[in-house]
């Protein structure tokens, strides 16, 4: 991987994302236990840990995909409330890139990418689609616009996703498992499309298994386990040294 290029963190401005006391049940599961974490502008974050950890969820609570239950949650300095009138304007700043892309399969990937900016933004159409194409090209797949989604790789369809996400012009980006869905072969050019995206300083927090990424791309590696935050350090401390036995236990299990 292309080492990344140095990048400004704003840690004078509020975070992005404020997360204090978070709680999340489902039934009698404690989902999430008391999360406290501040995501400022432009930090690339990369939380990782075992399956049923709780980092799907906490990344799906920032745009309340899922409710939290008690604390409170800042996105773009507005408290999120369960219920809140005001959230789909939040959410428009959100951008959400899931395992499944999750496409519109009666869309072409153009219309894929310019149906929320026009209906949600009111940007006009020949507008939402020069910013379409911009996007597009950005992802490297241009000429797949008039194409439907079964048309593509499964490869260039995630690239697909993240061009429209990026067509609402968010102000943060949640990756959760982007690549986990992806042919091997396919993980890289994901990958690169996301090293590009953190290089030119966009805030992301990234659920994911690929330590490579990690390890090249994070400012900071967040390790979950049973619902909690449990160690935050930056790359090469995490990868040389996890103070955690868990963490050390899960960087054997994973890296070997």
């Amino acid at each position: 991987m292309t080492a990344a290029h140095p990048h400004v963190i704003d840690r004078n401005s509020p975070p992005v994302v404020s997360m204090t006391g978070i709680n999340k049940w489902y039934g009698s599961y404690h989902a999430l236990r008391d999360i406290d974490l501040d995501v400022a502008s432009g930090e690339r974050i990369v939380l990782c840990g075992p399956s049923g950890s709780g980092k799907s969820t906490l990344i799906r609570t920032i745009n309340q995909l899922e409710t939290h239950a008690s604390g409170t949650l800042r996105v773009n300095g507005q408290e999120l409330t369960p219920g809140m009138k005001k959230l789909d304007v939040v959410r428009q700043d959100v951008g959400m890139v899931f395992q499944h892309f999750n496409l519109f399969p009666h869309l072409t990937i153009l219309e894929n990418c310019t149906v929320a900016p026009i209906s949600v933004r009111k940007v006009p159409k020949r507008e939402a689609e020069e910013r379409a194409m911009h996007y597009l090209e950005r992802v490297k797949i241009a000429e797949q616009a008039r194409k439907y989604p079964f048309q593509l790789s499964g490869g260039q369809q995630q690239r697909a996703a993240i061009s429209r996400s990026l067509c609402m012009v968010p102000k943060i980006m949640l990756f959760d498992e982007p690549t986990s869905a992806l042919d091997p072969e396919m993980v890289r050019e994901v990958l690169e499309t996301m090293i590009g995206l953190a290089d030119e300083g966009m805030t992301m927090m990234v659920v994911t298994h690929e330590m490579g990424f990690a390890r090249e791309v994070a400012d900071r590696v967040i390790f979950m386990d049973a619902g909690e935050i449990k160690e935050v350090a930056a790359p090469d401390a995490f990868f040389a040294n996890p103070k955690e036995p868990r963490a050390r236990a899960f960087l054997n299990q994973i890296m070997h």
